[in-house]
């Protein structure tokens, strides 16, 4: 925490004396004959638009790496390990406005990407997003592409793998690609607390001493892919893609001891998931006169697989007489599928846009408990949203408008239950930009969060010896309403923001903790009070030496209040990353840290990984090589602490992730170029799945 202060102290005087340079001003009218590079960063009402240097395409040989170079100062991209957060959350990447998988990014040649949109007020017809990142990408209307990539580790099984073609006619285009991630037997241990407190006071104390353990997360994935573009007239896009997930999984092994009992326990607690989610897309975008658009988008997919979950308690000494042991097993089978469609419509005027549009989505799960005799459990949901929005410029004040409404329906098949609700969606932004160096953006924004299956499960899962899950049917849909306001800047060699982000769900659905007897359950609750969180942050981005030398960061300071049935919670907490490039002759070091943002929901506070990791790349010709270290200092550690009143809880898991590693990538690229294809809607339409208990 000391070097996290240390560091952002440090920005802000980079920051300071950055910022005191004069800028060069060119006339570019008067100097015809000089060709003068467009900003790099161009603030617009709805986004920031960010367009790749020459440098940064240069240096980069996939998308994934491309994003990095950009040091977009909010975002946070693991190469690596296939992510890309915001502010502790997931961003919604898409290509040319269409959702997209990691791997989907890597394919791209970076030097078809024309442009990137970093939008953080996605506005309604993203239908609930909370980041998006969209990359705009031109294709060939001749010839082809080929890209492959492999990334060894050099101490563990663990890597990526993959491949992808283009091929391009005209009009057409064909992909093709295939992707392996191996993880396995990767090693992986915890420390854990807990306390129990019954209500008559009495109390357990438990402590488990790790011994080892071991994770596996391997998955498979391929897809095939047509897209037909003609321009300012037609766009139609079909994807299938079908994703394994290998036997995967975490098991823990400690040693367990107990204040109630003088013996010690071996423990084993394992859980994982085995599956696979063939999937469809199609897309189809027509332009009419008068500046009119009809977009249909289509999505289905299912998901065949099972989750399973194993505890075992037994004794340290294995004659140990009268001395009980804990043995339990859960496996569930899912066949679960989903659909989606959703048409908009959308008017253009000279200083105005319209847009209005209409979704469905169809969820169906069944669950099968393979260790209670196949009892079956159905669920079935259906959603559906309409909305309308106005957008309109006012010299430089922009203003956005709409109104969404979301309906949400639930039926569980054996108990014949459910229930339905209206829940409307709010929604404005208000820009103004004093220059295209700065503007300030007020923003208000609302979703929905549906119930999900694990949540309304009403099959009772044992979690330990003491421990149950049970869901409830009785949950309705959560609202969240956020409002942000944000100055964005271009000073000489600083861009950036500055931001404070109010945040509430007053209905949130929540985990609770009772005693029944001598077990103590957790089911789910429409929180009341539920959470509210008040944030600050710091996003620049300083080019110390142009073209050379990048320093970017996000530091945010956050109070949260939690209140539920029973607790009336606060939480106060630093977060951020970091994020260093330097780039010469061919060569690209990069480093990254992160400090994960501490989140209060329900009576826990949880964080993701603390993480850091540096790379050394060359680039020749088609080929890139490189060589890494993924956390090459400091301990990783993801974990988190319970605060119930009846269950004090802290954990953290531990992995020997310094690890090494090599990259080889090769690109070839083949015709010439044309506009883009910009999808500029999305449906949800994510498959749930069960997962078992664990602690």
């Amino acid at each position: 925490m000391k070097s996290f202060i240390t560091f952002t102290l440090f920005l802000f005087l980079v920051i300071i004396a950055f910022a005191q340079e004069p800028t060069d001003s060119i006339d570019a009218g008067t100097l015809s004959e000089i060709i003068v590079e467009a900003p790099k960063v161009v603030r617009k009402a709805d986004m920031d638009v960010y367009y790749p240097s020459k440098s940064a395409v240069d240096n980069s040989k996939n998308g994934m790496q491309l994003l990095n170079n950009l040091m977009i100062p909010s975002v946070f991209v693991n190469d690596a390990l296939g992510s890309v957060t915001a502010a502790g959350q997931s961003v919604h990447v898409r290509i040319n406005g269409r959702p997209a998988t990691i791997d989907q990014v890597r394919a791209i040649l970076p030097g078809t990407i024309k442009r990137v949109e970093w939008i953080e007020n996605p506005s309604l017809i993203y239908n609930g997003a909370t980041y998006v990142l969209n990359v705009i990408v031109t294709n060939p209307t001749l010839g082809g592409a080929l890209m492959l990539r492999a990334m060894p580790s050099l101490n563990a099984n663990f890597g990526n793998y993959n491949g992808n073609i283009k091929l391009n006619s005209g009009r057409s285009q064909w992909e093709i690609g295939m992707r392996y991630n191996p993880a396995y037997n990767v090693k992986i241990h915890r420390d854990y607390y807990e306390l129990f407190t019954y209500p008559d006071g009495e109390s357990i104390t438990r402590t488990e001493k790790p011994t080892g353990g071991h994770f596996d997360d391997s998955t498979a994935s391929a897809n095939i892919s047509y897209n037909y573009v003609k321009p300012d007239t037609t766009v139609f896009v079909v994807d299938f893609n079908f994703h394994r997930t290998l036997p995967s999984g975490v098991e823990y092994n400690g040693l367990l001891s107990a204040s109630n009992q003088p013996e010690q326990y071996l423990l084993k607690d394992a859980t994982g998931t085995d599956g696979c989610t063939p999937s469809l897309s199609m897309y189809l975008q027509q332009n009419f006169q008068r500046n009119q658009t009809l977009v249909v988008d289509f999505h289905a997919s299912y998901y065949a697989g099972r989750s399973w979950s194993e505890y075992v308690e037994l004794p340290f000494e294995k004659n140990m007489a009268g001395a009980s042991f804990t043995d339990i097993n859960t496996d569930i089978k899912d066949r679960n599928q989903v659909y989606s469609i959703e048409t908009d419509y959308i008017k253009k005027w000279g200083n105005g846009r319209f847009s209005a549009g209409a979704s469905y989505t169809a969820n169906r799960n069944r669950s099968q408990y393979e260790n209670l005799d196949d009892l079956i459990f159905h669920q079935r949901q259906d959603r559906v949203y309409f909305f309308a929005e106005y957008f309109h410029r006012f010299g430089k004040w922009t203003a956005t408008a709409g109104m969404g409404m979301q309906y949400t329906d639930f039926l569980f098949k054996e108990t014949n239950r459910g229930n339905h609700s209206w829940s409307p969606r709010p929604q404005a932004t208000v820009t103004y930009s004093l220059n295209r160096d700065h503007n300030f953006r007020l923003s208000f924004t609302s979703w929905q969060s549906a119930p999900s299956l694990v949540e309304t499960n009403v099959v009772p899962q044992q979690i330990d010896g003491l421990q149950w899950r049970v869901g409830n049917q009785d949950l309705k849909t959560s609202s969240s309403y956020m409002l942000t306001f944000m100055y964005g800047y271009n000073l000489p060699h600083v861009t950036g923001s500055f931001g404070i982000r109010a945040y509430t769900s007053p209905n949130a659905i929540t985990p609770i903790l009772y005693w029944d007897d001598d077990k103590l359950i957790t089911t789910y609750e429409n929180s009341t009070g539920g959470l509210q969180n008040l944030s600050f942050f710091l996003a620049p981005r300083v080019e110390i030496i142009k073209n050379w030398l990048m320093l970017g960061a996000y530091v945010q300071y956050r109070m949260e209040h939690m209140r539920g049935t029973g607790y009336d919670l606060r939480h106060n907490a630093w977060s951020g990353q970091g994020m260093l490039a330097v780039q010469h002759w061919g060569f690209v070091l990069s480093a990254q840290y992160r400090y994960a943002q501490r989140d209060l929901w329900g009576e826990k506070i949880s964080w993701g990984e603390d993480f850091n990791i540096i790379e050394l790349s060359y680039n020749w010709k088609k080929w890139q090589f490189g060589v890494g270290c993924i956390m090459p200092f400091g301990k990783y550690d993801r974990g988190s602490k319970s605060l119930s009143k009846w269950y004090k809880n802290e954990q953290h898991t531990r992995m020997d992730m310094r690890m090494p590693y090599l990259q080889v990538s090769y690109n070839v690229q083949w015709g010439r170029q044309k506009r883009g294809v910009q999808k500029l809607i999305n449906t949800d339409a994510s498959v749930d799945k069960s997962t078992t208990g664990g602690r």
